[in-house]
């Protein structure tokens, strides 16, 4: 269950307006450029309600490593996630871990896993802000990979980690207005009260989990282990489709021209 309190955060943003990224040149926005102003928007009323406790991913990550400067092996700075499953979602890598140092400490990236992030003893809270330009018609964003997604459920099985973690999305509907941006309307979504079997895997696009926060399922009951366990479920029973649905497609329809293909004169055109 989230500490966070996005009924009100919701609530701040509506009406809210903010300048257009290019306002000077009145060039067309793409999605990240006109979602940024309103990300930084949620965080910095986040950060001014929670001031201890929010953070972007990478300053967490920079923050941790700098209290701790005899932690230098990759080893050592991984353990200072005191949980695996936020390990995963959190953590650069080894290479850039191995590489971080006071002088080259890290700096925002756009796949990061949390737009923004809440921590307070042990409890993280994942934080992903999305807009939608409400004057036109798009297909429900890009959200999470599917298979990440499974893994994550894998490690928070494993190490039995179900009330230390959440992921929270927050929507942010706008249209233009004046040469600015204005939020008409906001919304926020609980991960973890979505029924699985509702998340839509376009496995086309990479394998990601796609919706619209507004439109996001909040029916679920169950407890968190029973979410995960039923989610890999619901991504196992999707893959294995996908599989036979590949199958059908890319190979059983060319087998009848290559089974009773010589092998061994095959390979005399390549002696």
């Amino acid at each position: 269950m989230s500490r966070v309190d996005f009924a009100s955060l919701v609530a701040s943003m509506r009406n809210q307006t903010v300048d257009r990224p290019n306002k000077a040149s009145s060039g067309t926005l793409s999605g990240h450029a006109a979602g940024e102003p309103f990300e930084k928007s949620v965080y910095h009323k986040l950060k001014e309600k929670y001031p201890t406790k929010i953070f972007k991913q990478y300053e967490y990550l920079n923050d941790l490593y700098l209290r701790h400067p005899r932690h230098i092996t990759v080893e050592q700075r991984y353990a200072l996630l005191d949980s695996p499953t936020a390990l995963f979602l959190l953590s650069r890598g080894d290479k850039a871990t191995r590489e971080w140092s006071p002088t080259s400490i890290f700096e925002e990236k756009q796949n990061d896993t949390a737009d923004i992030l809440y921590y307070e003893d042990g409890f993280y809270d994942i934080i992903d802000v999305k807009t939608r330009n409400r004057s036109k018609t798009a297909m429900p964003p890009n959200i999470i990979s599917a298979y990440k997604l499974a893994k994550m459920c894998a490690l928070m099985i494993d190490n039995e980690e179900y009330e230390n973690i959440n992921i929270d999305y927050v929507e942010i509907d706008w249209i233009e207005q004046g040469g600015n941006l204005k939020c008409t309307n906001a919304h926020h979504g609980d991960l973890f009260r979505a029924n699985p079997e509702k998340l839509y895997i376009n496995w086309a696009a990479a394998m990601q989990v796609q919706f619209h926060v507004s439109d996001l399922d909040q029916s679920w009951k169950g407890s968190r282990e029973e979410w995960a366990r039923h989610y890999l479920k619901v991504f196992v029973t999707s893959a294995e489709a996908r599989c036979q649905k590949m199958r059908d497609m890319y190979v059983t329809p060319f087998l009848k021209y290559i089974k009773d293909y010589d092998l061994d004169t095959q390979k005399t055109l390549f002696d």
